[in-house]
């Protein structure tokens, strides 16, 4: 996504005339762009290695593209209690969105995974991230967005969730579910830094947002249509649950 069309989402301009100008502009630059169709999914089959069954919570980090969209389809999953956009990959001090969006911090835009394994376990979240959430096999880009900043990463927490998704991305290849090889990347003892509060929730919060409706709300609808028992109807929200 362009600067414009993400700096244009920023709250503080969300108020008044001078917002709505902006707001409008970036609307008319994106639908003046080339047409570009939306990533559809694709059927795969579940991962034949998965991670045992066990109570508790735990956390899972994926990158796929623009944060907006990966969030909003894992916060419709059931036995996910939250997920929250952020960067990994980088170090601490540059983990800001106009730093970040250079391209040169290392880092991914990202989301943290939090997901009760009793319900939905590791492989199952994957399955969602490699059918629905963004299409694994383009390098350093993720439809409109181009930059390392969007590359498609798993960030394994442990060694389990590593050999999981290795094991994974073998059978896809093998299977050749997609038609080109899989690029997706694992990275592993990297850590996980929240997003600005406008980043949060967006896809939600702005349902008309040229970009959203285009590129993120029809990764929804084919949540709902290739995994019904895992859609839930309402969204699991970061901002509502830190002022609850």
């Amino acid at each position: 996504m362009t600067g414009i069309e993400k700096k244009a989402a920023r709250p503080f301009l969300a108020k008044g005339a001078l917002a709505a100008l902006v707001l409008s502009a970036a609307a008319a630059v994106f639908w003046q762009s080339p047409a570009r169709s939306a990533e559809d999914a694709v059927v795969i089959p579940p991962p034949a290695m998965d991670e045992k069954a066990a109570s508790g919570s735990e956390t899972a980090i994926f990158a796929g593209g623009c944060f907006w969209g990966v969030q909003g389809v894992f916060q419709h999953v059931k036995g996910v209690s939250k997920a929250v956009s952020g960067y990994t990959g980088g170090s601490a001090d540059n983990a800001v969105y106009e730093v970040v969006g250079t391209g040169r911090t290392g880092h991914a835009e990202s989301v943290e995974i939090t997901y009760d394994p009793s319900k939905i376990t590791y492989g199952q979240l994957l399955q969602v991230y490699f059918s629905v959430a963004h299409n694994p096999t383009q390098l350093n880009y993720q439809g409109p967005d181009s930059g390392t900043q969007y590359r498609s990463t798993i960030f394994a927490e442990n060694d389990e969730q590593k050999k999981v998704a290795e094991s994974y991305i073998a059978q896809l290849d093998k299977a050749k579910v997609f038609g080109k090889p899989i690029v997706t990347t694992l990275e592993t003892g990297k850590t996980f830094y929240p997003a600005e509060d406008y980043h949060q929730d967006f896809l939600t919060l702005n349902p008309t947002y040229p970009y959203i409706v285009y590129n993120d709300l029809p990764k929804i609808e084919n949540l709902k249509s290739l995994f019904p028992k895992l859609y839930s109807e309402k969204p699991v929200l970061v901002l509502a649950s830190s002022k609850s």
